[in-house]
């Protein structure tokens, strides 16, 4: 998909299963604390198909945020490989990877990263800029999101000037600001009160829904994690499906 096309009425489609978008087969990834190793996981697979959404739950030290971040190529697995859209990517340039990241993969955290000097609008404008894309079509896209997720009235505010919600929504709408194909969150809404957790998760669907993304999120609230498509867990090691 080369665009985002933001309409609140787009059918979403049931998605093909032959080529998963993001496949992670075989995956080892240890630490050293000391003189112990620590395995955090041991021959883990996981394949996500464009439009399927994914709850990957857990207590803190499973291993959640280690998956992300070998899913999202911000780290190499020591053993195993991540497939992209089929490509495989453990011996791919650190330059390739980033064009990758930056091009196919989308990322939302707990907290929001936002640049506290830049409005919402300038926020979503840059990652476009950045990738080469005009201003002018850069800024239609950004006030067409950010007036999607409910923030039109909000556009020239700083994020200090926002609400928690508020700016979790401007870091979704950056995330998928140049349309990638798999967004990873890690808690999401893990800093906001239960009603606006709510509130922005249902935003989050209704985007991703209406977009086809592909989507992986770490989560602990289960009443979330009910809506996705597929809950996931880790387990000695392995990712296991739940009921």
């Amino acid at each position: 998909m080369s665009s985002l096309d933001v309409d609140v009425e787009a059918e979403f489609e049931e998605p093909p299963q032959e080529i998963p978008i993001l496949f992670l087969h075989d995956i080892e990834r240890h630490y050293n604390q000391g003189d112990a190793t620590l395995n955090i996981l041991s021959g883990a697979e996981l394949a996500l198909w464009a439009g399927q959404s994914v709850a990957l739950v857990g207590p803190s030290g499973a291993g959640k945020s280690t998956l992300l971040h070998l899913a999202g190529l911000l780290e190499h697995p020591d053993h195993g490989e991540v497939y992209v859209d089929g490509r495989a990517t453990a011996n791919l340039s650190d330059t390739e990877r980033t064009r990758i990241r930056r091009n196919e993969i989308g990322f939302v955290y707990q907290s929001h990263h936002l640049l506290p000097e830049f409005t919402a609008l300038e926020n979503v404008l840059m990652p476009q800029m950045i990738r080469g894309l005009g201003r002018a079509e850069a800024k239609k896209r950004a006030i067409e999101l950010l007036d999607y997720l409910g923030l039109k009235g909000r556009l020239n505010h700083r994020p200090p000037e926002l609400s928690g919600g508020e700016q979790q929504r401007v870091a979704i709408a950056r995330a998928v600001a140049n349309a990638p194909r798999i967004l990873l969150a890690d808690e999401p809404t893990g800093n906001l009160d239960v009603k606006t957790a709510d509130h922005v998760f249902a935003a989050f669907t209704q985007l991703v829904r209406a977009s086809g993304l592909a989507t992986i999120i770490a989560t602990h609230n289960m009443d979330i994690a009910a809506r996705m498509d597929r809950r996931v867990t880790i387990k000695d090691g392995l990712v296991v499906e739940l009921d």
